[in-house]
């Protein structure tokens, strides 16, 4: 079976009580709210990965205040022509602030919208499971980068 990993870099946003989210679009057309963040490029700093992402998904500028975690998750998926791939997608998570820019929605990527959620709201939002590993490490805040239980 073939091997693929994915290195990302997200930021958890939290401003007067709200959430910084994107509204990412699958392969199927199914919408989900997550952290704004994405791929790394080769040869790309994760830093530099969550900087350039917040502000390609939201169009806001960010400053790094700290990294919260790491979250690794593998998991089997299907390819084209039916291939089978053992996928792990290793994540760093970020807090930042926004630091300049105005909100705005992405256009021609992987993201169509970006708003501000109130933190009260997020559980009922339909959205990747992520934000919730996210939100954990930001309340938490554990030592070894990864929530307990």
């Amino acid at each position: 079976m073939r091997k693929k990993l994915r290195v990302a870099a997200y930021a958890i946003c939290v401003r007067d009580g709200q959430l910084l989210l994107a509204r990412w679009i699958d392969g199927h057309g199914r919408a989900e709210w997550a952290l704004p963040g994405g791929g790394m490029e080769h040869g790309e700093d994760p830093y530099d990965t969550v900087l350039r992402e917040v502000e390609e998904e939201t169009g806001h500028h960010v400053e790094v205040t700290g990294l919260l975690g790491v979250r690794s998750v593998r998991f089997p998926a299907r390819r084209r022509f039916g291939r089978r791939v053992d996928q792990q997608h290793v994540g760093l998570m970020y807090e930042a602030r926004v630091v300049g820019g105005e909100l705005r929605n992405e256009i021609g990527g992987s993201t169509d919208m970006a708003a501000w959620h109130d933190l009260d709201a997020v559980p009922a939002l339909t959205r990747v499971p992520a934000v919730d590993f996210g939100l954990r490490l930001w309340r938490e805040r554990p030592v070894t980068g990864r929530p307990g239980g």
